[in-house]
């Protein structure tokens, strides 16, 4: 266990000394403020109401998890496996006293600790927002609805992680990983769109799994079926992933 940590702890100061982390706390202050301004000018211009102080931070985790979250969470993840790869650098981490095992469960945790820390930054930049202009709506219960959005985003974020993973493992090149990431990603929504039967089935329509948890009448049977699919993604290439891992003649 101490092995894992110190893994664990090496790969949170690489993935922080990236500045990766900087850059998605900026442009997601951005996109909160511009959600912000976009709400003050529908209620101003239109005379509609535009989101309470409740609902703003769910709509920005709606745009966040579908657009933002997922690039950079893609970005981080291909540069804690193909980027190492490609500068041998992932040598170095092998030569330390801890299993391959370990080690690639250290940098999964390493990118969830990532992708979780950037949900709360949101969340509490995008809660403080909408209490600054809005004071009036803002409720306990409406808080811990928003609380419970963000935690629960994280599972589906980690499947997609861990999917990523695994095809950092495939190919050698960073680019190829990324491109064939965005291609996979468009290509889930539009099928999505195309055949929305199915859609359940797709990792990329799990991203709003959030909604099923803060629905009036939690559909119990829809959130599990959901569930038991994304742990089945993520076992799935969790260990197909480490068995390419392992294999890697580093």
């Amino acid at each position: 266990m101490e092995r894992f940590k110190a893994a664990f702890i090496n790969e949170i100061e690489k993935m922080y000394k990236r500045k990766k982390a900087v850059v998605i706390i900026v442009i997601s202050l951005i996109t909160i403020i511009f959600g912000q301004l976009v709400v003050i000018g529908i209620r101003s211009g239109l005379g509609v109401r535009g989101a309470s102080s409740t609902e703003f931070p769910l709509l920005v985790l709606s745009v966040f998890a579908n657009t933002i979250l997922p690039l950079f969470t893609a970005l981080v993840t291909i540069d804690t496996f193909s980027g190492e790869f490609s500068h041998n650098t992932m040598k170095i981490a092998l030569t330390k006293p801890v299993s391959r095992i370990k080690l690639y469960s250290a940098k999964i945790a390493a990118i969830a600790f990532f992708a979780l820390s950037n949900l709360l930054v949101v969340m509490v930049l995008s809660v403080l927002t909408g209490f600054l202009f809005n004071t009036a709506s803002f409720t306990g219960v409406g808080l811990l609805r928003i609380v419970v959005s963000y935690l629960v985003t994280l599972v589906p974020i980690l499947v997609l992680a861990v999917i990523i993973t695994f095809f950092s493992n495939v190919l050698k090149s960073s680019g190829a990983v990324f491109f064939l990431t965005i291609l996979l990603f468009i290509s889930l929504k539009a099928l999505g769109f195309i055949f929305p039967r199915y859609s359940s089935l797709f990792i990329t329509s799990m991203i709003d799994w959030y909604n099923l948890w803060i629905a009036s009448s939690i559909p119990l049977m829809k959130l599990l079926r959901q569930l038991f699919i994304m742990l089945g993604y993520g076992i799935m290439f969790f260990t197909a992933g480490f068995y390419l891992f392992d294999k890697k003649d580093l």
